[in-house]
Order: C-alpha cells, then sequence, then structure tokens
C-alpha cells in the first residue's frame, strides 16, 4: 500500500512539509525508490516489471522507510499469479502508466523521517518490520504510517535477514505449536516438510519449550547429511515419508507414546499419514499444500481417534491479534540474540541503483520451485 498526497497539495504545503520533516537524507528531501509493480496477475517473469518513483517528504502522520531486507516468500509468488486469497490494491499512486502494485509481504526497513503528527517515540534510525501483508516490499523506499509497522526497539545482536525474516516462518511455527493440542513439555508432534523454513522454526522452538519432534522429510541425494542437520538444531527424531508409513518405526521412536500434534504442509498422501499417526484426541493442522494435492483423513481416525482437522493461516492470525503477534516477535528475536535460534538456509541478491530487472528475477525464480531449499532475500545496498 503506497501512500502518496496528490503533488499540488506538496505546492501548496511546502514550508509546512519542510518543517513537518524531522530528518531526510536524500536530496532536496525526495527519496528516489526503484521498485518491482505488476498490473496483472500472472507468471512472475510475464508481469513484473522494474520501475522508480519518488517518494517525497513526510507529514502529518506519515513515516518515510527504507527498505533495508526483504525475504521472497511462496506466498509473494502465489500472490503474483492470482491464487492468494489476499490480493494487493492496484494504483496509479506509483507513477504507473496502468494502475499497478508492489508484490512482497515480509520485509525490514529503517525510519528514515517522520511527519509532525507521529509519534516522538519513533525515530529515525529505527528499525521495524511490516505489521502484516500487502505492504508491498520489494522496493528501496517507501511511505507507510506507525500501524503499518511493528517496531524493534533493539537491534543490537540482529543482522537485517534475522530481522526481516521473524514474521513469517518462525511466527507461523510458534503459533501452531502454542495454540493447537494444548502441548506441554516431553510431549510429541509430528511434521513433514521439516527441512523448510517454518519446520526448522518448529523444530527449534519445540526445543526451547521442551517439546518432542518427529521430522519428515522426502528421500533424496545426500539426505544422511540432511537428517544430521536437521538433529543438530534439536530435531528429536528425522525420518523420510517411507520410513514415516511404518507403524514398527513409529512405535519404536515414541515408545507408545501419543503424538497430539500434526503440522502439514504438504498434503496428499503426505497429509493422510499424519492422520494416522496422531492419538487419540490429536490435532492436525494444514497450512501449506505445497503438493498441490488434496488428502484424505482415514473414517477410523475421526471416529475412533477423535482427530481433529484445523487449517492456520498466519496472515489471518496477525489481523486479529496485533498485541500478541508483538510480544511473539520480540519472544523470537531475544531467542535469536542469546544464539538459541538459527537462521534458515537463505541466499542474497543484492540491490542497489543499478541492479537490472533480470538479476532481480533470479530469486523470484528460484522461489518458484517450492523445494529449492534455501530462502531468497533481497538485501538493499546504500546509494
Amino acid at each position: 500500500m503506497q501512500i502518496s498526497p496528490p503533488v499540488l497539495r506538496y505546492v501548496g504545503l511546502a514550508k509546512h512539509v519542510l518543517r513537518a520533516s524531522r530528518h531526510y537524507s536524500t536530496r532536496f528531501g525526495y527519496a528516489h525508490s526503484r521498485c518491482l509493480v505488476f498490473s496483472n496477475f500472472g507468471q512472475p517473469e510475464k508481469v513484473l516489471k522494474l520501475h522508480s518513483y519518488s517518494v517525497p517528504p513526510p507529514y502529518d502522520d506519515i513515516i518515510n522507510v527504507k527498505f533495508i531486507a526483504s525475504p521472497i516468500n511462496p506466498a509473494d509468488i502465489n500472490q503474483l499469479e492470482g491464487v492468494y486469497p489476499e490480493k494487493p490494491e492496484f494504483t496509479l499512486e506509483l507513477g504507473t502508466g496502468d494502475k499497478s502494485a508492489v508484490p512482497g509481504n515480509e520485509g525490514l526497513v529503517e525510519i528514515v523521517s517522520c511527519g509532525s503528527k507521529v509519534n516522538p517515540s519513533i525515530r529515525p534510525g529505527q528499525w521495524a518490520i511490516m505489521s502484516g501483508p500487502n505492504f508491498g516490499t520489494w522496493r528501496t523506499y517507501a511511505q507507510a504510517r506507525e500501524a503499518n509497522l511493528i517496531l524493534i526497539p533493539d537491534k543490537e545482536g540482529l543482522s537485517p535477514i534475522q530481522a526481516a525474516t521473524v514474521s513469517v516462518n518462525p511466527s507461523t511455527a510458534y503459533r501452531m505449536l502454542k495454540d493447537f493440542a494444548g502441548l506441554e513439555p516431553g510431549d510429541y508432534f509430528v511434521q513433514n516438510a521439516a527441512n523448510s523454513g517454518v519446520g526448522r522454526s518448529a523444530i527449534q522452538i519445540g526445543r526451547l519449550w521442551g517439546l518432542k519432534s518427529i521430522n519428515i522429510i522426502r528421500d533424496r541425494p545426500g539426505i544422511e547429511k540432511l537428517k544430521e542437520e536437521l538433529r543438530t538444531i534439536g530435531g528429536t527424531e528425522v525420518i523420510t515419508e517411507a520410513e514415516a508409513k511404518d507403524r514398527r518405526t513409529m512405535a519404536r521412536i515414541t515408545g507408545g507414546q501419543p503424538v497430539r500434534l500434526a503440522l502439514n504442509c504438504v498434503g496428499g498422501e503426505s497429509a493422510t499419514n499424519l492422520a494416522r499417526i496422531l492419538g487419540y484426541n490429536g490435532h492436525l493442522v494444514t497450512y501449506g499444500a505445497m503438493s498441490k494435492l488434496p488428502f484424505s483423513v482415514p473414517a477410523s481416525a475421526l471416529i475412533f481417534k477423535n482427530i481433529h482437522c484445523h487449517g492456520f493461516w498466519i496472515s489471518a492470525w496477525s489481523k486479529e491479534n496485533e498485541a500478541t503477534k508483538s510480544q511473539m516477535i520480540r519472544d523470537i528475536l531475544d531467542w535469536i540474540r542469546d544464539g538459541k535460534f538459527q537462521d534458515v538456509p537463505y541466499e542474497v541478491t543484492k540491490w542497489s541503483e543499478d541492479t537490472g530487472l533480470e538479476t532481480l528475477m533470479e530469486p523470484i525464480k528460484r522461489g518458484i520451485s517450492e523445494y529449492s531449499g534455501r530462502k531468497g532475500i533481497f538485501l538493499m545496498e546504500d546509494d
């Protein structure tokens, strides 16, 4: 969402704007923002364009921000394709010929300057992340309001990558482990796609809360190395999809202790197997569908084990739980500072004034492959 008052208003209020802007470091008070935009839904390589526009000085309750890092999530790709429930507002305020929007839902910004009515506690130099989706984070500068941001009061001990990636994957794992099944220390949970961003986060948060995890991954070359990697960050057991179907394997792992929570990101046969693994009153929570296949829950699991099936979407949860989200973000950032929570594997694409569309498209194309294994991140460089 780009907030830009009409240019004529600035002509009449030029003196007021100069007084209102407490700090702004760009020439003549305007910032040159470069962004990716799209005017129609479709395949990213067909609909994305590189665009430039001027961001004027802030006034009243407007905050000018500079993006530091912006992740590329599967939901961002789905949004470009038009298959994601959350859709951005297309507007002419970016100065494009057709109504357009900036993609990207997650990102880290630095406060650059503030209008005269902005809370004095918000100051240039502070870091913040987006409070919700649809802001449009694949750009270098933007204007926001306080409601768009969650401030990070202390950036000591945090890297830009760590701060930029806190609000989707770790937050999704945090909520699913906390809000379903009433898990207590010593309880088991099971998950597929355990090497994904959410999967790795669930392993680490589960370990911090005293939970035991059964982590299912697809068979692949070098699987023993991946298994050891997931054990190193706290995975209790790491097994393949084939091993998870073996009742004897599962009995050996749990020792007969019921599994109370299953996290499903795959769908299809993998999700059906999770339902079979669950014990009485277990909860199956679906937060993704990487296989793009529907799944069935055995009638016996519903009748005789009273399995509960849920869906979880962090975007919808965030809209209804703003205060709780801020506290959750602080918890995760504190774990990062204390060295208790590791980054997910990622690949950085540096974004400078000279970076072209072809370079920016490379990590987006990689992100279309759900099994790429590394999160793409735009890292903005100073002009």
